[in-house]
């Protein structure tokens, strides 16, 4: 194998253009394509800025250096040195940015062979991801996935740059930290100096940062690895990176607004996208009820509408059954969709009962006349009062739930995107942001039995509602608040709380007894009694909203080294066994067979 003494790199290869025709430059890269004409052999050189075209001439090279660049095969490594001209008119490639030029080579050095690839190093393969993953050094030479870690570069600058522009601090917390209760499962990491004892991996530095408010660094930001021990998802990791924050002397308002500001710099700076604000607020009753869910996707209506006052009543028992229980009948309308195949209702079906519905009805009004399976229960003019109040036309399918009204919302929130996406009404080039505000402070465990907090412990409850803490907890609103885009909840946060009595009381009402509260948090609550300014605060995902930027469907392609579904690393293949030492220095004991 050669070097490249003596030879230094003097541009990058998608640097080049018209501007440096007639100039000597000297490349590195690896080869992406490779053509043999006979005496010309041509040769798509990439690195990371892109592509350009050198040329090897044999009349100009000579027969040694030429029967050398004969041997070139893809994801070679080399080094030339050569002059730029430009191509002809009819040579001109309009599809790269360096089109215009190529570069005729005088000298060539190979640094590295390559093995044929198990895929193809370029945009738009079909793969199967396990071997993208397997394989991910490859997967990460090409070009779309290389620019989407240049994004991630570009948007962690940006951030960095506004806060410090706006006097924020950005201080590390540690990821060895104490096991809390709550939320997802923690990673353990057992302590070989402290026997039996285990720290975890932090799934946010909630309570740090607190603490750091209480330490009076008042604004406090971070981009932080975090982990959660939880089943995966397209947008969902066991290790993730999030934009951490927290604030103090401020307001809710205030909060929002510092927020706006940095996400509109943020998508204007890193995209070129022009983003409008204030943003649209929404309550969390208003969006479960219109939308069905507590992130609704704006960019298309389509909302949820109430029938139950029109179908009570008859001898329909089904509806009857779920309104006598306290339930709804709701529905939405996807316009011009009359005519929707039967096996395709049938499918419908199976697809809200995912969701927890036990089933579907629909109302077709036709051309032929309306259609519905429960049109026998029914007169004419209580059909014809149904299309008055949602709008519905000839030509429109109405699609009706039954049930409870958070089974209702989730089957029926999910029916409406899916629906959205089917119809074609989702604008992928349209950014529809919305805060969603006024969340319950608890979301009630039938598992547990028992109030579980819907954020977490540390979320203020709106003063007005205190005095249901105990009584009526089902009742209380908290002074919480998450940033939506297009359907993905992409930040969330909450005023804290920063009474220590009040804390106590919300670890109360959570079922954890003093002593409970105080093993756990003991070292929060003791920082509590020493001054602590009211504060709040916000973490965005950072995988999430790059994913968005990208136009990517999963945040493992925003990654650079990606867990799979099973929580695996195959490139590495981690998690793996250890072997039995470390588990005697560490105290730990296994009750998992070892692989033969």
């Amino acid at each position: 194998m050669e070097t490249l003494q003596g030879m230094k790199r003097s541009h990058h290869c998608g640097e080049l253009r018209k501007g440096n025709i007639d100039q000597e430059v000297v490349l590195c890269g690896w080869v992406s394509r490779r053509r043999d004409h006979g005496g010309l052999i041509f040769v798509d050189m990439r690195d990371r800025s892109g592509l350009v075209q050198v040329v090897f001439d044999e009349a100009a090279m000579g027969e040694e250096s030429f029967h050398k660049a004969e041997s070139l095969r893809t994801e070679f490594v080399m080094g030339i040195r050569g002059k730029v001209r430009g191509r002809s008119e009819d040579t001109i490639n309009p599809n790269m940015e360096t089109g215009e030029i190529e570069v005729v080579v005088t000298e060539l050095r190979i640094l590295n062979k390559a093995k044929t690839p198990p895929f193809y190093i370029q945009d738009g393969i079909d793969v199967d991801e396990m071997v993208r993953m397997r394989y991910r050094y490859l997967d990460l030479r090409r070009p779309e996935m290389q620019k989407n870690l240049m994004l991630r570069h570009r948007v962690a600058k940006v951030m960095r740059d506004f806060f410090d522009a706006h006097d924020f601090l950005e201080i590390e917390t540690p990821m060895l930290c104490k096991s809390t209760p709550e939320g997802a499962r923690d990673f353990l990491v057992p302590s070989r100096l402290n026997p039996g004892e285990f720290y975890a991996l932090p799934q946010s530095p909630q309570i740090f940062k607190q603490i750091l408010q209480v330490a009076g660094f008042e604004k406090y930001f971070q981009i932080v690895r975090c982990f959660r021990d939880e089943d995966l998802r397209a947008d969902r990791q066991p290790e993730f990176t999030q934009l951490d924050i927290e604030m103090s002397f401020m307001d809710q308002e205030e909060i929002l607004a510092i927020m706006e500001d940095m996400i509109k710099e943020l998508f204007e700076k890193s995209i070129g996208a022009k983003v409008e604000t204030p943003f649209l607020r929404m309550t969390w009753d208003d969006a479960m009820d219109n939308y069905g869910s507590d992130k609704p996707d704006l960019r298309f209506d389509m909302k949820l509408m109430d029938i139950s006052e029109y179908v009570k009543g008859s001898n329909f028992k089904v509806f009857n059954a779920v309104l006598e229980h306290g339930g709804q009948v709701k529905c939405i309308k996807v316009d011009g969709y009359a005519n929707i195949p039967r096996r395709e209702l049938d499918g419908l079906v199976q697809f809200v009962q995912i969701y927890g519905a036990k089933g579907l009805a629909w109302i077709q009004y036709s051309e032929e006349g309306i259609k519905s399976p429960f049109k026998k229960f029914y007169s004419d003019e209580t059909f014809q009062k149904i299309a008055e109040a949602t709008g519905a036309k000839t030509g429109d399918l109405l699609l009706v739930v039954a049930d409870q009204r958070l089974v209702v919302a989730q089957a029926l929130g999910q029916l409406r995107l899916e629906m959205g996406r089917r119809r074609g009404l989702i604008d992928p080039d349209e950014l529809k942001f919305l805060w969603i505000v006024d969340f319950p402070m608890y979301e009630y465990s039938e598992e547990e039995k028992r109030w579980k907090a819907m954020h977490h412990p540390f979320t203020a409850p709106r003063d007005e509602d205190i005095q249901y803490l105990k009584t009526d907890p089902g009742r209380v609103k908290a002074n919480a608040y998450d940033m939506v885009l297009n359907g993905v909840e992409i930040g969330g946060g909450s005023l804290r709380i920063y009474n220590a009595d009040l804390q106590e009381q919300v670890f109360e009402s959570l079922g954890l007894t003093h002593e409970q509260a105080h093993e756990k948090f003991g070292f929060m609550m003791d920082a509590f009694q020493y001054g602590t300014p009211p504060h709040g605060g916000i973490a965005f995902g950072l995988d999430r909203l790059v994913m968005i930027m990208a136009k990517r469907g999963s945040i493992r392609d925003v990654i650079a080294f990606p867990k799979n579904q099973s929580a695996r690393d195959v490139m590495s293949d981690a998690p793996s066994p250890v072997e039995e030492k470390q588990l005697r220095e560490l105290s730990i004991r296994t009750a998992v067979a070892k692989k033969k």
